[in-house]
């Protein structure tokens, strides 16, 4: 935790500080959310789906997934292997996340389940500078955009007169950014080879599951990668 003078308005500075740290990220996270919020809607899914998903989910992308997983009826081992896969990045947040910070155990759980994509980025830059009032407001406020973001596309959606076309592929453009975004290095574009081969065998052999099929096969592939390189020496 960085220097803090705790004199009586400290609190207050930590709160609105975090606040102020969430800014930038939340001109980001209150649009996206809208776009979740009208996707629910025109879904035909019930109302409640958006801020029950986003209070209790609260998982950015992985809900813009889930709703097209939910209205295709997807079978609950696709959708908890997905979730797995999209979210299993989560787990190497923990090594520099500054969770450290948090003594209050109510505050380090809810702190470990709104450990976000935006989260992580704020908090990387100065893991030392940050104490428990901060980065809970800091949280919290990311969340609260995301939810308001939701209703507000709930409340747009029922406005419109007719849907939007093409709002279901919001979340393929949030992917295809994040896959550029990823493939920028050399050393990532044969992960990147693996998932188009694993889709392509998964859509000729098994059609009906090609998303579950393809991401099986995926995590397969990247463990052979990992091993070989291993013991090439490339990785520790």
């Amino acid at each position: 935790m960085g220097d803090v003078t705790r004199d009586r308005g400290w609190r207050r500075r930590e709160l609105l500080a975090g606040i102020r740290a969430s800014l930038s990220a939340g001109l980001g996270l209150f649009p996206l959310g809208i776009a979740f919020g009208l996707l629910v809607y025109q879904s035909g899914l019930p109302l409640w789906v958006a801020p029950a998903l986003s209070v209790f989910g609260y998982a950015g992308s992985l809900e813009l997934l889930l709703v097209g997983l939910m209205t295709t009826a997807t079978p609950l081992a696709a959708i908890a292997l997905t979730t797995l896969l999209v979210n299993f990045r989560h787990v190497f947040y923990a090594f520099s996340f500054p969770i450290g910070a948090i003594r209050h155990p109510l505050a380090k759980v809810y702190s470990v389940y709104a450990l976000t994509d935006e989260t992580y980025a704020i908090t990387a830059t100065r893991p030392d500078t940050w104490t428990s009032w901060r980065l809970i407001a800091l949280q919290a406020s990311l969340q609260s955009y995301w939810v308001l973001g939701g209703l507000a596309g709930l409340l747009v959606g029922s406005l419109l007169p007719e849907r939007i076309d093409g709002l279901e592929f919001a979340l393929c453009a949030l992917f295809i950014t994040l896959t550029l975004d990823a493939a920028r290095r050399w050393d990532q574009v044969p992960s990147l080879l693996l998932a188009g081969l694993s889709f392509a065998i998964a859509v000729v052999a098994v059609p009906g599951q090609a998303l579950f099929a393809s991401m099986l096969l995926f995590l397969l592939l990247l463990a052979i990668r990992f091993a070989v390189a291993r013991q090439r020496g490339t990785v520790t």
